[in-house]
């Protein structure tokens, strides 16, 4: 059995309050002393660990850590969302679209285990690249709101370039996102170049699944990300795995052990189809050259 069991939005939920607590300068005690509840209280609220999530706490740690009004809503939500032992999260009226939860997920997770069918995964992006999806995505935001997105996932990508244990990256590219086109052709090719490099790195595995490779598993498999969160410090899990399915309509976050099997079939199945290491650099680099041609 794993040390800790809680479900995302529990140890979301403690994550982020933890965050607050420290950036307001409270110790522990001091805020369950403003709220007029335990210690060991807040302590297993911030572990995810609580066996109940009483909403009217968190709301109340939210005044004394001056949370901003999304945040709170936010928070709430996934106070909510906690009395629920497996969830699908929709981004609608709990938690509001600004707000991301996977982010701190991400932030927490020691390793990643992914397939992508359209874009090039966030940690990977380039400023360029990044920069042209966020003006699509966001065409009302001001040339400085974009700017600081773009500045946010580029920040996002020290969890894999850090010095000292940077996240491990195993990661499976469908050949069409070598062609599309996101931001022009010198766009592109500085994108498929950055992709061959960080490749190289010891912590990131990366494999392109070429359009001669069918479908592997016989069935459609969209994308998704496995989140390993690796062992405590007496050698037991630290977090349980999630999986995180996007779509447009709203985001999964699973974690029965029957869903992730299947979705580690799914990326075997993906694996063993795809070119390997070395020949996805080639691919990627090829895809560059043609787009050098094309400007």
């Amino acid at each position: 059995m794993p040390e800790i069991e809680s479900t995302v939005p529990r140890r979301q939920l403690g994550r982020y309050l933890r965050e607050l607590r420290q950036e307001s300068g409270l110790t522990i005690s001091e805020a369950a002393d403003l709220i007029e509840r335990g210690s060991s209280t807040l302590q297993r609220l911030e572990k995810g660990t609580a066996d109940r999530v009483r909403v009217l706490d968190v709301e109340a740690l939210c005044r004394i850590y001056d949370a901003d009004d999304t945040t709170t809503a936010a928070l709430t939500g996934l106070a909510q969302q906690a009395k629920v032992k497996s969830w699908w999260h929709e981004f609608g009226d709990l938690i509001p679209e600004n707000f991301d939860v996977y982010m701190g997920l991400e932030a927490a997770a020691r390793s990643f285990t992914s397939y992508h069918v359209e874009l090039v995964p966030g940690l990977l992006q380039t400023a360029d690249y990044a920069r042209a999806l966020i003006k699509i995505g966001f065409p009302a935001e001001s040339e400085v709101d974009h700017a600081r997105r773009v500045q946010m996932r580029t920040r996002r990508q020290t969890l894999i370039t850090r010095r000292t244990r940077p996240a491990i990256m195993n990661v499976v590219l469908q050949e069409s996102i070598l062609h599309r086109v996101i931001g022009g052709r010198r766009v592109m090719s500085t994108q498929l170049r950055h992709l061959a490099d960080v490749s190289t790195r010891p912590n990131i595995e990366l494999r392109v699944l070429p359009f001669t490779a069918g479908m592997p598993g016989g069935r459609l498999t969209g994308q998704f990300i496995i989140l390993d969160f690796g062992h405590g410090v007496r050698g037991g899990t630290q977090e349980p795995r999630v999986a995180y399915v996007p779509s447009h309509t709203g985001d999964m976050y699973l974690e029965k052990e029957h869903d992730l099997h299947r979705y580690d079939q799914a990326h075997g199945a993906i694996l063993s189809a795809a070119l390997d290491a070395v020949s996805s650099r080639d691919r990627l680099r090829q895809a560059a050259r043609e787009f050098d041609r094309e400007c």
